[in-house]
């Protein structure tokens, strides 16, 4: 973070200086006290479950001296002697975010914004590659998509930042709207409406309008704006999407400006495709897991392009891409290969999950370790249900279904050539793990996150 003053804090965030000079200055911003240092700001949360104000004390002793704060109840006469700035605010996730707004409009630098139901943290990163290669890039850190996150990671950006790309994650209507207020993107990209949840949503057609919230803060066309998105026959179409700004669509049909096709899917090893943009038609080597991904990667591409990356150079990104998180990660037991797509599950992406697995080597068996998937709402038996009719089809030799929703894959899979398992618990299931899997199998683990299915992966990978 560039050196930013204390008045300038107050002007963004439209808050009061209590305390303290403005003219000091912080290099830094944190929500969490454990890494809380010298020139940071502290951000006092008020949560459900606690009030991040009662740290301030043990934060001023970590020689943080500059406090966003909206109330100054049980620690500010802990404060009397100490010189420290602090700023009060209504609400300081709000301010946070008014603070994160201003700090980027101060940065020469080249916004790029993603969201999706499935895919948006691998497209975030594929484009954060394609365009390493031409500019100095940032992204968010680790998974941090929300109100928090998203203004936590901007603060990690200076003046040697070039391109941002920025995941935006929501699980109800005007999140996209406040995050991408705060971004003001140059690009969007909207990577697919699926039914991540839909509980709240109600509807494939309301988690489409939330999505396109994103499309209320692109630039205008005159200024250089743009939505790429992954087309569909449904929402994403080029007649539901239009606006102020040019549109690019990635697809497998002809009426895609960049057109995905012939994918060769090699499981763990990656997949090959080809594209096709512009009269030229490439042969795309990606050492990422899943058919699916041939369309994130065609995303990242086309945002490259809009951003004067040539396809040599997005090629040359795209090899060296390495995805936040526990996504198709092959992880070596000492008797057998896990799959690790723990990082959180929705019917979309646990199909995905089981198309890898049945490409994928083996000297034993292919087994399928799924678990809950959240936030379905009524759809939630349905759409377990239509996963395990899924994975029926596919050249798979075990299905281990775990959790109370997993029921259903566990129905919908029965009566197949697939053997079936089912199972209450991860205990009930580590009971009998010796006797499912076992030398020279492959294992795909995968689950909501809410399920904590990583601890399956550990288990395996000891085995």
């Amino acid at each position: 973070m560039n050196k930013t003053a204390i008045r300038e804090i107050v002007n963004a965030t439209g808050g009061k200086l209590l305390q303290g000079s403005p003219d000091a200055y912080i290099t830094g911003v944190k929500h969490d006290s454990r890494e809380c240092g010298e020139g940071d700001m502290f951000v006092a949360i008020v949560g459900s479950n606690q009030d991040g104000h009662k740290y301030i004390p043990d934060v001023v002793k970590k020689g943080c001296k500059t406090f966003l704060v909206s109330h100054t109840e049980g620690w500010r006469d802990q404060l009397a002697s100490e010189e420290v700035q602090v700023i009060l605010v209504e609400d300081t996730v709000f301010a946070m975010g008014e603070l994160a707004k201003w700090y980027l409009s101060t940065l020469n630098v080249r916004r790029v914004a993603v969201t999706g139901s499935v895919g948006k943290t691998s497209v975030r990163d594929m484009i954060y590659y394609v365009l390493s290669e031409k500019y100095h890039c940032g992204r968010n850190l680790k998974n941090f998509n929300n109100d928090i996150g998203l203004p936590i990671s901007i603060f990690h950006f200076d003046d040697t930042t070039e391109a941002a790309v920025l995941e935006m994650g929501m699980d109800n209507f005007g999140e996209i709207r406040r995050l991408s207020s705060i971004v003001r993107p140059e690009i969007g990209v909207i990577t697919t409406i699926g039914v991540a949840h839909i509980e709240k949503l109600g509807s494939r057609e309301g988690i489409f309008k939330a999505k396109m919230e994103i499309t209320e803060n692109i630039l205008p066309k005159a200024e250089g704006g743009c939505l790429v998105y992954a087309r569909d026959n449904e929402f994403l179409n080029g007649e539901k999407t239009k606006g102020d700004y040019q549109e690019i669509s990635v697809g497998t049909d002809g009426r895609s400006k960049f057109i995905i096709s012939n994918i060769d899917d090699f499981g763990l090893e990656g997949i090959e495709f080809t594209l096709e943009y512009q009269e030229q038609i490439r042969r795309i080597k990606l050492p990422v897991a899943g058919r699916h991904n041939a369309m994130n990667a065609g995303l990242a591409i086309a945002v490259g392009c809009a951003l004067g990356v040539s396809i040599d150079e997005a090629e040359q990104g795209l090899a060296k891409a390495d995805l936040t998180g526990r996504r198709l990660h092959k992880v070596s037991g000492r008797k057998l290969t896990v799959i690790d797509d723990t990082y959180n599950a929705n019917p979309d992406s646990m199909k995905s999950a089981l198309k890898v697995l049945e490409k994928s080597a083996c000297a034993g068996h292919r087994v399928a370790i799924l678990g809950d998937m959240f936030e379905l709402g009524e759809e939630s038996p349905r759409l377990h249900y239509s996963v395990g009719l899924f994975a029926r089809g596919c050249n798979i030799d075990k299905l281990v279904a775990i959790g109370e929703e997993a029921s259903e894959i566990a129905r919908g899979a029965e009566g197949g050539p697939v053997e079936v398992h089912y199972f209450k618990t991860k205990e009930d299931y580590y009971r009998e793990i010796d006797k499912i899997t076992g030398e020279g199998d492959i294992v795909l683990v995968k689950g909501s996150r809410g399920m904590k299915m990583e601890d399956i992966v550990d288990r395996e990978a000891e085995l």
